[in-house]
Parts: structure tokens; sequence; C-alpha cells
């Protein structure tokens, strides 16, 4: 059973505070982030240091990253029984119990994908492929995996496209995504009456608002409060704008937000809307990079001068040569493993040794800079200065993330789409040629029997060149 409660009355598009239960797992403060997974795992963390090193209790998963044989072979996933209100999906995955798992038809950001959705079946990204997902097989698939909140599947265009989306296509997209809620709430009914009173009351249902405006959706809206009330358990939006769209009987519902801030400036925005939830790509994106985050909120009363017109970074590039010989942590004042037990030339000399535990270190602290940041927020909220608290933020920090700098790990084919021929390859070459040894070997002529060893020691034989 999921409960959401707010902390007293909220306005419509303002700031909120709010906590998140369901039985069994550990509670969420909103506002707050949800860990996002690659096949089940946060990107370079691995179960045991989750565990001991960050504050990671909530993850959101993608079907699409588990079924990539499927036909014609069985994914072994579905081989695992759900046993004493335990996720099969969780204990696939080993996670904890107490984790709150959200499950999704695809991981996030989704790759686009060539094909389009169609009435029964939604396009989406494996690992060996693209390949068409039954809606009917996904409804099925969470029957059997058990998580804590399934996202309902939404047909809408990808944001590039959305303003020229015909008048036909929005509706399309409107029927689709009624029609698929319609069919998992069903699902949700059936569950809850196997399980009985014995059970956790079943899966919880995360509704989807198109990515839309109001009115161009006006139909579907009308279904989810006329028909979907009560059953739909919150709502999962794609659009920051689409926060001002919610209806008004609906406003009480958890808000998870799948639209991707590229900063967090952003952020900081769609929380100022009434946002609740986040799934935040930025996160693993920056220790890709190599860059450890260093902001906070509230941002430090003085900044480098008084007029904002010198910014600080939001995050440290531990690529940089400066840090090869600094032996103070990622940031200051900070508490995480990383900061605690190692400084900023350690990490510089992991990455230019391409050692894991660079990017292992890395993510421990940006997922550390996170929980702190988001409880500065809810703390600002709660004392009435979140408006004045972002506006300073915005005077201190820099308004993008950092550039990338460096190659970091190997990039998978189910992180990206070929756009076709010409391409440059997305990873360097591991192991290269001798080229320069190879070319002048070639043109190198062949020595004679007779010739003098001095003519060759002339020619550089025996000689060592320092690289």
């Amino acid at each position: 059973m999921l409960t959401f409660t707010l902390a007293g009355a909220s306005q419509r598009l303002a700031p909120r505070l709010g906590t998140l239960i369901a039985k069994g797992r550990t509670p969420i403060q909103t506002p707050h982030y949800i860990g996002n997974t690659s096949r089940g795992v946060i990107p370079h963390i691995t179960h045991d240091n989750q565990r001991k090193h960050t504050a990671i209790r909530s993850l959101y998963m993608g079907l699409e990253d588990f079924i990539e044989k499927l036909p014609p072979r069985k994914p072994p996933i579905y081989d695992i029984p759900y046993e004493n209100d335990i996720s099969p999906l969780k204990v696939f995955a080993s996670h904890p119990p107490s984790t709150l798992l959200i499950l999704s038809p695809r991981r996030f950001p989704p790759v686009e994908t060539p094909t389009a959705n169609t009435n029964t079946t939604l396009s989406i990204c494996t690992s060996v492929g693209f390949r068409s997902l039954p809606i009917s097989q996904y409804i099925d698939a969470t029957a059997k995996l058990h998580p804590d909140i399934v996202i309902s599947p939404c047909d809408f265009v990808p944001p590039a496209a959305k303003q020229n989306a015909s008048v036909k296509r929005v509706e399309k997209m409107s029927d689709r995504t009624a029609v698929w809620l319609r069919d998992m709430l069903a699902m949700k009914k059936e569950v809850r009456e196997e399980q009985g009173s014995g059970g956790n009351n079943g899966i919880s249902v995360f509704a989807p608002i198109l990515p839309v405006e109001g009115e161009r959706q006006r139909y579907y809206l009308d279904q989810l409060v006329e028909d979907f009330k009560g059953e739909v358990s919150g709502l999962v939006l794609y659009d920051c704008g689409s926060l001002g769209e919610i209806p008004e009987s609906l406003e009480e519902l958890p808000r998870l937000m799948l639209s991707d801030p590229a900063n967090p400036r952003e952020l900081l925005q769609q929380i100022s809307l009434g946002a609740d939830m986040f799934v935040l790509p930025f996160v693993s994106l920056a220790t890709d990079a190599g860059i450890a985050l260093g902001f906070v909120f509230p941002p430090p009363l003085l900044g480098k001068d008084g007029n904002g017109s010198t910014r600080v970074p939001l995050g440290l590039d531990t690529w940089n040569e400066e840090n090869a010989t600094d032996v103070g942590s990622l940031q200051e004042g900070c508490q995480c493993y990383a900061c605690v037990k190692h400084h900023k030339a350690y990490l510089h000399h992991l990455l230019s040794a391409k050692e894991m535990l660079a990017w292992v270190l890395i993510q421990i602290h940006n997922h550390y800079v996170m929980d702190q940041f988001f409880a500065g927020v809810r703390s600002s909220i709660a004392n009435g200065t979140f408006e004045e608290d972002r506006q300073a933020f915005e005077r201190y920090y820099e308004a993008e993330m950092s550039e990338k700098t460096n190659q970091g790990p190997r990039v998978r084919g189910y992180q990206f789409k070929s756009k076709g021929g010409g391409e440059p390859k997305k990873n360097p070459k591991g192991y290269n040629k001798l080229d320069d040894m190879a070319e002048s070997l070639a043109e190198a002529p062949v020595p004679s029997p007779s010739v003098d060893a001095g003519d060759l020691e002339e020619h550089g034989l025996g000689q060592v060149s320092k690289s």
C-alpha cells in the first residue's frame, strides 16, 4: 500500500513537502531523487558500496534492460518466484526488500527508436538491438515482477517533435495512453484480488501526463479524473510545463518527473513548480566525465564577488592537471566516503590510469552531494525561503555543468542510437598498432651481411628512445 502525505496545504505551482510511504519500504521525504539504474544497478556502484556509502533507498528500472532475448528465449528474471511479498526483480538484481522499486518499460533517458509505437506495442531498445514490446507483455511482466510502483506506458513523440505534433497524432497519443492505463489498472485489480488481505495490497500504478498542452489532451485528463481517480497512485510527467496541466482533483498525488533536467538550475525550477521526485541522469553523466559535483543548497552567503560576475563552477574536473598534487578533498567540508578517505591527487591518478575505482569514488561523492542538496531544498521550503535561496543559487553558481574534457568509461550500445554511415566511433581504440615503428621498418633498407656494427649504431641500433 502506497501513501503520500503533504506537509500542510500546498499551493498550485509552488514548492511542497511530502512523505511517500510504502509498506516495508524506506520512506522518502520529498522533494528527492530516485536512483537511476542501468541493467538493475546504479552505474559504478556495487551493492555493498551502495548500502555502506550511499543513502540511495529507491531505484528506477527499465524492463527493456532485462528482456533482450525475448522471444524466443524466456528471460531468467521471469523464473524467480514471488514469495514473502519480496519482488522477484529485487531478488534478481540483489537489492534488499526495503528498497522502493519503480519499474518502467524503458530506461531513462530512453534511446530514440527508429520505429514508432503501435496500438498494441511499444518500441524499445535492448542491449542487442531495437524491438517491439507488446503492451500485454509489459503488463504481464509487472504482475510477475511485483515492483512497488509501476509506470503505465505512455505514447508520446520525442521532445524535439512535440510542438509539431498534429491534432490527429495527439488524439492517438491520448487514446493509446488511456487504453494502456485501463489495462494496467485491470491487472492491478487482479493482483490485489489474488493476494487478498494477507498481501501488500498489490502494485501502485503511476499514470502519465502527456508532454503537450492541456487543451490538446483534455479528453485524456478528463478520463483520469472521471474513470481512474482512486485507482491511480501517482503521476508521471515528461515535461515541467505539464505541472500546470494537472487537474485540481489530482493535485495531492505524488509527481515523478522524467524530464531530464540538464543541471541543478533546471531542477530547482521544477521544484519551484511543485515536482516531488526526480530521476537525474546528469549525476551519472558528470561521474562518467570525471566531474565531482560541488554545489550546495542554499549556497554560501557570499560569492566570489557581490555582483555575481564570477560564478562558481558546479563541479570539479578531476582530470585537470592542477589536481595531480592537490591533497585536498573533492569538496570542502564534504563527509562522503571519497572525501574522508581520499583526495584530489589520488582521484586524478586513478583517472589517468583508467582505474575503475576512480568512477566508483566519484559516483559515491556525487550521490552524497545530491542527498545534501535535496536535504537543503526541503529545509529551505520548510523555512519559507526557497525562492530567495533559489535566486541566490543562480547568482552564486554557473548555469551549466562543466564541459567534458576527457574520455570516460566505454559507451555501451544500449546508451545511444547510431546515426548512420560516417559516424565517428563512440569509443577510442583500446589497442593500436605501432604505426610509426612499422613505417620506419618498411622504409629502412635491409643491411647486407658485411655491414659494420658501427654503421648500425649510427643509424640508431641499440639506442633507447625516451617518451
